[in-house]
């Protein structure tokens, strides 16, 4: 199994569940601007829509699209306990925050990453975007659970917090989403986001 990545992009993600789950893999990464992979590879032949995560299978087959890979992995990984059984609310509930996270939360970061600097009202408003979508966490997090399921750590929280860590190197505080920062602080802390952020070169 390979997982091509972009590092500190969403595929970070399915970096940390890798790690979580415990099993070998490798990793290449992706040139956003040429679309090469380290090995010189075409990536928009691994995946059309030319962006990451993607994950190629040892039968050649790839996989992609966050929300997707992320319960693939967790579904093929039972023991890692990654995902609530199918049928529960629990189960629904993990896919309303990685569908929210990828329509709502990912995409109100995009004029931060568009290559063009931001005016002082372009930025004010960016930020504002932003801020609703982290008072939608803030409000979750608020009853002092650890993460978004009330039954522990899943793949809604690996791409959850990603995003949310986005806040760091776009410089938005997040001194008025108190809980958000507690989650961020917290789940930067677990093993397996250590070792994927360190495998992509974010940590020293």
């Amino acid at each position: 199994m390979k997982l091509y990545y972009l590092p500190g992009a969403c595929s970070l993600s399915a970096h940390i569940t890798l790690h979580e789950i415990g099993k070998g893999f490798a990793i290449e990464k992706v040139d956003g601007d040429t679309k090469r992979t380290e090995s010189g590879a075409d990536f928009m032949l691994i995946n059309p829509n030319g962006y990451v995560p993607a994950i190629t299978f040892d039968d050649d087959t790839t996989l992609f699209e966050a929300p997707a890979v992320l319960q693939y992995l967790a579904d093929t990984n039972p023991d890692a306990k990654l995902a609530p059984e199918y049928g529960t609310l629990e189960r629904a509930r993990m896919q309303q925050y990685l569908n929210f996270t990828a329509s709502e939360f990912h995409k109100s970061f995009v004029p931060f990453f568009s290559g063009t600097e931001l005016s002082d009202e372009e930025r004010e408003r960016s930020v504002a975007k932003v801020g609703k979508r982290l008072d939608f966490i803030e409000q979750i997090l608020s009853d002092g659970r650890e993460y978004l399921l009330k039954s522990g750590f899943s793949v809604a929280d690996t791409y959850t917090f990603i995003v949310a860590w986005w806040t760091g190197p776009t410089k938005i505080s997040l001194q008025n989403w108190p809980f958000v920062k507690a989650y961020v602080d917290r789940i930067s802390k677990r093993p397996s986001v250590i070792q994927a952020m360190t495998d992509e070169g974010l940590l020293s």
